[in-house]
């Protein structure tokens, strides 16, 4: 689950992390009001969107892509600059290399206190999957993509991994900072935010923090200058006061209808409807897809049960999208027979309105049985027995 800056800075706030003062703002008038409220002369106006690199991005207008302003993220040093800033961004569009061309909706705006920045740093935590531990790193390359400096200079970037027996310990956080160049106060600050840091990300059940710039300030303070907040979404029952940070704006229609019946969707941009059970199979059937010369539309994983009603939302949800020309069911009767799947596809095929070809390759249980269940249905199933030849039927379906 993905959230805000400004709400991540106020959850991190919570934890002793420093993080600039400021105010989330939804109109001009509230945006002056906010740089009012925070007082001095220069501000920082920031929208607010579920994507990285907003500073280099371009804002445009919704509807005619006139460019509008170049960058996301300005820095505005009177109330009037604040408002023309303000009043660019909201309700357009703003295009960045994480969003692609389509861009986002600008709703919020952040308003901050303008900081004195000495230098930049990097610092994130995510979980590494080959070592089943959490990970902190650093890196002096602060305020570029982390991917580039990975790619570009590797040895830039210190990493630290934590035992969850004993947790993120001082002496890592020492080596982080000492790695960083700090020195003296900053030192010492720079261990106290790290400190902090580890402590939100194992309280929060969090999936990734990203504070990227972290800034050494002219005064000797280690803030937080950005922050992306990611949740596992596998623990939010343990934070049901998560539910009310999710911005439905800042997420594909498709997806949240999918949310609704526990469907894992995730939109993408071919032709082929992909309805499968697991994870790895959805991934590994859209790679055949892909070998077979078409273009999958979604991942979609039913889970293990994959019950008629599971299936018949599933065709909703595939078929919502109007660029699916044919959809592939590739389902392993493993936990649920192949033959009870079988008929479970007829009956959500029969409760829908479907006008394009669709492709049954089932495996495991009873297989051979549901074969003969789907090719005497009177539903017009294209059936393959193996996972080639359902990508191969499903684009010779498309492109007939």
């Amino acid at each position: 689950m993905k959230i805000h800056e400004y709400q991540g800075k106020e959850i991190l706030r919570t934890f002793n992390v420093p993080t600039p003062a400021g105010h989330v703002a939804f109109t001009p008038d509230e945006a002056v009001a906010a740089a009012e409220k925070l007082g001095g002369s220069i501000w920082v106006v920031k929208s607010q969107i579920h994507a990285g690199g907003r500073g280099k991005g371009d804002v445009y207008h919704p509807d005619t892509r006139e460019l509008i302003m170049n960058g996301g993220v300005k820095v505005a040093k009177s109330l009037d600059e604040v408002r023309e800033y303000a009043s660019k961004m909201l309700g357009n569009l703003l295009v960045t290399i994480q969003t692609g061309a389509e861009g986002k909706i600008v709703h919020r705006v952040l308003i901050e206190e303008g900081v004195d920045i000495r230098k930049e740093f990097y610092a994130g935590m995510l979980l590494d999957r080959v070592q089943s531990k959490n990970v902190m790193m650093v890196s002096t390359e602060g305020g570029m993509e982390i991917e580039k400096v990975a790619a570009e200079t590797p040895e830039k970037i210190l990493k630290v991994t934590i035992d969850p027996a004993v947790g993120f310990q001082t002496y890592q956080a020492r080596a982080l900072a000492f790695g960083l160049g700090l020195t003296g106060d900053a030192f010492k600050n720079g261990v106290k935010f790290l400190t902090a840091l580890a402590k939100a990300y194992d309280a929060l059940d969090a999936s990734m923090f990203e504070i990227n710039p972290l800034v050494l300030t002219g005064d000797g303070r280690i803030i937080a200058l950005d922050a992306k907040v990611n949740f596992d979404d596998n623990a939010l029952d343990r934070h049901p006061d998560f539910a009310a940070l999710r911005d439905l704006d800042e997420e594909a229609p498709l997806e949240i209808e999918a949310s609704k019946y526990n469907l894992n969707y995730i939109k993408l941009d071919g032709n082929v409807g992909c309805m499968v059970n697991g994870a790895g199979l959805a991934m590994g059937t859209m790679d055949i897809i892909k070998l077979a010369g078409g273009e999958p539309a979604n991942f979609l994983d039913v889970g293990g049960g994959a019950s008629a009603e599971t299936v018949e939302n599933g065709f909703r949800i595939i078929l919502g999208d109007p660029n699916v020309k044919a959809i592939l069911i590739n389902i392993f009767g493993g936990i649920v027979r192949c033959d009870r799947i079988a008929n479970g596809v007829i009956q959500a095929a029969q409760n829908i309105d479907i006008n394009v070809p669709i492709v049954v390759r089932l495996a495991g249980t009873n297989a051979v049985e549901a074969a003969e269940i789907l090719n005497n249905s009177g539903v017009k199933f294209m059936v393959a027995s193996t996972l080639k030849e359902a990508a191969e039927k499903v684009t010779r379906a498309i492109a007939s």
